[in-house]
């Protein structure tokens, strides 16, 4: 009996270990930079010095000397997957790194896999097979087929789940962010076809560091990129303090999770939450409206939707400015400083972090507002906040911001 008790103390330990008190470490991070570009260089040197990250930790790597944004994949595995896997499996590296973060410089996007070998007589197959059940059911519909609405609803996705097959077969959608491919650096193989499950989701325990966090200093120029990392420190040191501005649309809650009625009504709960765990001001806007140029002064706090690569100036950010756009491709063209896209419209206007898509990446990828910013309430830092709520990686995704800012610090 006595032993027993000692186990499930034990486990205990463990578990406790391994939840909000396992905080990430700046030992912990291994700083990705690209070697031809000196500007990323002195990034992740300027990165290490402010958080006490060993220089050790800094992997410069030979990826070109242009600021190009897309990798291939090819050249993702030759010149970045395996370099850090060599050093993540070296005795002073393996087991002890939590965390990625990838500097300017450093491409945001790898492209897709091509076709799968071998597969001609499946896809010929398979092509044959959607083409008849395309047929089948222009013709029931040119006859007023009598069938049952169940019935008709499993025959409409015959066609869907035949084209899904013939998509993975020619590499359709098996491209990602950068970041979000890391992620999965130490997985030996896994389907590139569309996304993986993100195992950290929801605080699991990290039993292993095999499923890495991912974070990247990035943005329209350098000047932008260091004052992440200042901004950030100095907002730990003050307090995060400022108004939250929240855009929901006025979509009713249809209890579906990650449909659009379900994130509305989680922007809806994050203004709730947000007043009852800061002390910050909150503001809401609840119509298909935005905030409108100039209208939120001293923004700590924003989230909303949706203006398609249209960003609004609607904000001056206060220094630690948090918050994201709930919208396709906002992340694009980070580095370029005339681009209206969200992410490096906000960047360049002073947000301290934020996230988006390098590609068509559908609502569902998104982390859930209510629960990104609880994560960040309790005390989490930035990275650990996405990586506990965001559903998957080798996806679209890539978050921007120093991975260890932690907005709402416990003392």
């Amino acid at each position: 009996m006595c032993g027993a008790k000692v186990i499930k103390t034990g486990v205990l330990v463990v578990l406790m270990c391994c939840g909000a008190g396992f905080a990430l470490e700046p030992d912990e991070i291994l700083v990705i930079a690209n070697g031809d570009v000196e500007a990323s260089v002195r990034i992740a040197q300027y990165y290490c010095a402010k958080r006490a990250v060993p220089l050790n930790n800094i992997l410069a790597l030979p990826l070109g000397m242009g600021l190009s944004d897309t990798i291939t994949r090819d050249d993702y595995e030759k010149q970045l997957a395996e370099p850090i896997r060599q050093k993540l499996s070296s005795p002073e590296f393996a087991g002890k790194i939590r965390c990625l973060l990838t500097t300017y410089g450093v491409p945001i996007k790898v492209g897709g896999r091509g076709p799968l070998k071998s597969q001609e007589d499946k896809l010929k197959q398979l092509r044959e097979l959607a083409e008849q059940e395309k047929n089948k059911i222009e013709q029931s519909e040119q006859k007023g087929s009598l069938e049952s609405a169940q019935q008709k609803k499993k025959t409409s996705r015959k066609p869907a789940q035949l084209q899904s097959q013939i998509d993975r077969i020619v590499g359709k959608e098996t491209g990602a962010s950068v970041d979000s491919e890391l992620s999965m650096v130490l997985f030996s193989d896994y389907e590139l076809h569309r996304w993986q499950p993100n195992m950290l989701k929801d605080g699991a325990p990290y039993w292993d560091f095999k499923m890495l966090m991912v974070c990247r200093l990035d943005g329209p120029d350098k000047k932008i990129v260091k004052a992440l990392v200042d901004k950030a420190i100095a907002a730990e040191e003050t307090g995060l303090r400022g108004v939250a501005y929240i855009d929901s649309r006025g979509i009713a809650d249809d209890k579906k999770p990650y449909s659009p009625g379900y994130f509305d009504q989680s922007l809806r709960d994050l203004a709730v939450f947000t007043r009852l765990r800061t002390e910050m001001a909150v503001k809401q806007e609840r119509t298909e409206k935005l905030f409108t140029p100039g209208a939120c002064p001293r923004t700590a706090i924003y989230c909303g939707w949706y203006s398609l690569k249209k960003y609004i100036d609607a904000f001056d950010f206060v220094d630690g400015a948090i918050g994201y756009h709930i919208s396709s491709w906002e992340a694009v063209d980070l580095c370029d400083p005339n681009s209206s896209q969200w992410c490096p419209a906000m960047l360049a206007d002073g947000i301290t972090a934020t996230l988006g898509a390098v590609a068509e990446p559908y609502l569902h990828s998104f982390p859930e507002p209510k629960a990104f910013f609880l994560e960040l309430f309790n005390g989490h830092c930035l990275v650990e906040a996405y990586y506990h709520t965001k559903p998957f990686n080798s996806w679209q995704l890539v978050l921007i911001g120093d991975p260890l800012y932690r907005p709402f610090k416990k003392p």
